[in-house]
């Protein structure tokens, strides 16, 4: 660096009307600029002129701008011997290091690309998952989970090691962790390891991005992964069984007596549920799923209820049934509610309309005007039909599924659907 002698240096350049010079040559210094230019200050106290002038030993100049030649201040500190090494090494002798910046982001990326080492490493054996690897880079999230790239190398380690695992087989979440991590609390909800295995278990899925315990639950599900196994369930009639498991050969008995099954999130995970139907037919209400068992029995085609909002099991099994080829129709309430609950199955899997589209209310609405009751709530876009919105909010009739039982009970009967009339 040279001689500095400190304590004239601060003499000179340690007052406090010289503050705003040391902090703009600083500056400059950080950001990788020349300090052969001037700088100016535009609006300086009469105490600031009076300090340039005493440390440049020039008479004033008139004005408010106050401007200072930095080759000049150079020069000066060579000179008078104060900074033998110039302007440069004063200004880090009196305030710090100075950090190149370009250096400093190079570096900084080049941390960041060994903490997601091990990462790619496993993606590169995973090409499936090469686009979200790419998109969680693009996106910035494991920089805004995990701030720096040291405190992210650990965990980002941990999210390789779960890569390389999935899809897992029906196994518990806390197992899963506790067999991969070592820690069966590490994908507990809100840690950043389990949102970026999640988004790693969208991304094998297919799943879109949402949010709630329910979402986590059918996420985890969809990467055979258990998260409350139990307390999720789907009710079903009429499903076949398959001699392969205990749930199959359960579901065949069951069957063949006319009963309902219920079947949990484990179930549906371990024991994959595989029809040769050509339809698999879904209501809202497990009303209709009653109505079926007395009437139908034994001769009920394969139903499936959402029983409301449909749980992580019911979209667990829905998409079994598509990927195996089964074509999946829907019906539900016509009222506000009913309409929000068909958008997230429609939305969800591939789904096509059970006697639930715009034609159907309007015809069920036309022949019996006092069928149903008033219309309320806040009107909803169905997703399948856009015609169905407006002629809801025209005839302003709630049609329930207690209402078209029959019509519902006589599609179960063929195992096809018809048009309502």
């Amino acid at each position: 660096m040279g001689v500095i002698d400190e304590a004239r240096l601060q003499r000179l350049l340690g007052a406090e009307d010289l503050a705003w010079l040391v902090a703009r040559i600083r500056q400059r210094l950080q950001r990788g600029q020349s300090l052969d230019t001037t700088v100016t200050l535009s609006d300086a106290t009469a105490s600031q002129r009076s300090a340039v002038q005493r440390l440049l030993g020039r008479p004033p100049v008139p004005g408010r701008a106050l401007t200072v030649s930095l080759p000049s201040l150079d020069r000066l500190l060579r000179d008078s011997g104060v900074s033998r090494s110039g302007l440069e090494a004063a200004i880090i002798a009196l305030t710090g290091e100075v950090i190149d910046p370009r250096a400093a982001v190079a570096e900084q990326n080049a941390a960041w690309r060994r903490a997601l080492g091990p990462l790619s490493a496993a993606v590169e054996k995973r090409p499936e998952l090469s686009a979200w690897l790419a998109e969680l880079d693009r996106s910035g999230l494991v920089r805004r989970l995990l701030g720096t790239a040291p405190a992210a190398e650990p965990v980002l380690a941990e999210l390789a090691a779960v890569v390389r695992e999935l899809p897992a087989s029906g196994e518990l979440l806390g197992g899963f962790a506790a067999r991969v991590v070592g820690r069966a609390h590490a994908l507990d909800d809100g840690l950043p390891l389990a949102t970026l295995t999640l988004s790693a278990a969208r991304a094998l899925s297919g799943l879109d991005s949402g949010s709630g315990a329910e979402w986590r639950r059918e996420v985890w599900a969809s990467v055979g992964i258990l998260r409350d196994e139990l307390s999720a369930t789907v009710l079903t009639l009429g499903l076949p069984g398959h001699p392969a498991s205990a749930t199959g050969r359960a579901l065949g008995e069951l069957r063949e007596a006319g009963q309902p099954a219920v079947l949990t999130l484990r179930q549906v995970v371990r024991d994959k549920i595989r029809l040769q139907a050509p339809y698999v037919f879904i209501c809202e209400n497990p009303i209709v799923v009653s109505a079926a068992a007395d009437r139908l029995g034994p001769g009920c085609a394969p139903l499936v209820c959402s029983n409301g909002q449909p749980s992580a099991a019911v979209m667990h099994l829905l998409r079994q049934l598509t990927a195996d080829g089964t074509r999946l129709l829907y019906h539900g309430d016509f009222d506000w509610g009913g309409i929000r609950i068909g958008n997230v199955i429609f939305d969800r899997v591939s789904t096509a309309p059970w006697r639930f589209a715009a034609e159907d209310y309007q015809t069920m609405t036309s022949a019996v005007p006092s069928q149903g009751h008033a219309l309320s709530g806040a009107p909803v876009a169905a997703s399948w039909d856009p015609a169905l919105k407006p002629a809801m909010t025209a005839a302003a009739r709630a049609i329930e599924e207690e209402h078209v039982l029959d019509h519902l009970l006589s599609d179960l009967a063929t195992g096809r659907p018809a048009a309502l009339g």
